[in-house]
């Protein structure tokens, strides 16, 4: 029997999203237009908000196709909260948390203009949260087990056990995502990046080698082009399980990825089979 991963009609709900998306852009809060003021327009083009909070919704509807409560999924501030390693916490978009399990993480960006200024920021961001996330799943950060008594901010080693190992150590060579090894069934993490589609976005640009050469995939490459690299490099280095970049025209509901692999559908077709399994 054949499963549909996605609900019917869900490529219809993805361009209601990136409608919505732009619409919530052309009409900002109060409270947003203050903080733009304050923070300048290039930050506020590239941080997630309010205007993205309509892929949290595609997600509570995936989760309930796949037979999951939705009542799972939290969006709120006060409940997208984890644990880091490197930093106490970090605040996410979307939490799917099923009977104390903690089964997918999101994070949403999107960028319209500013494009040579922000990408690298970006992509220190997205490389960042997710060794911060995978090394505190590797020390158990999201389970109901004790906390051992810490001393000066380091766990209190037991007898035979040196100061930076728990319940498993840490002789391996260095890894970005530990929890490979450790866990048979680790949390979904998805990223996607919402980018403008323009001119300035996809056009070739050079790039800077004043000492040693780029890889030979980033010369030439436009924004868009980077960011899909980044996609498509973040999930084969398993520090995300998909990473989409969708393109979209201002003021539109169209859209389009630049591969299949890092499109906005791959990336919840991939989540929507491991909710799958996590209610199998």
């Amino acid at each position: 029997m054949k499963i549909q991963l996605l609900p019917e009609g869900f490529d219809a709900r993805i361009g209601d999203a990136v409608e919505a998306f732009w619409k919530g852009r052309s009409t900002p809060s109060k409270k947003k237009s203050k903080a733009k003021a304050k923070q300048g327009a290039g930050r506020d083009a590239v941080v997630s908000g309010q205007n993205m909070n309509v892929f949290a919704d595609l997600v509570r509807e995936v989760v309930q196709h796949c037979g999951i409560d939705p009542s799972s999924v939290h969006t709120r501030k006060k409940d997208v909260v984890l644990p880091g390693f490197f930093r106490a916490t970090k605040n996410w978009d979307v939490l799917v948390i099923h009977q104390r399990r903690l089964l997918a993480v999101f994070e949403f960006k999107s960028q319209v203009g500013s494009f040579g200024n922000n990408l690298n920021n970006r992509s220190e961001e997205v490389i960042g949260s997710a060794a911060d996330l995978w090394v505190a799943h590797h020390h158990h950060a999201f389970s109901d087990g004790p906390h051992r008594p810490r001393r000066g901010g380091i766990a209190e080693p037991s007898a035979g056990e040196s100061d930076y190992s728990h319940d498993q150590a840490d002789t391996d060579p260095a890894l970005l995502n530990p929890t490979l090894r450790s866990d048979p069934r680790p949390p979904f993490l998805g990223w996607l990046m919402l980018l403008e589609d323009c001119e300035a976005s996809t056009t070739p640009v050079k790039v800077q080698e004043p000492h040693y050469r780029v890889f030979d995939e980033f010369c030439n490459a436009s924004y868009a082009q980077r960011y899909q690299i980044l996609c498509e490099r973040l999930v084969e280095r398993q520090l995300y399980a998909a990473a989409a970049l969708e393109l979209t025209m201002r003021d539109s509901r169209e859209h389009r990825a630049l591969s299949e692999a890092t499109s906005l559908r791959a990336l919840f077709r991939e989540f929507a089979g491991r909710m799958v399994a996590a209610n199998g």
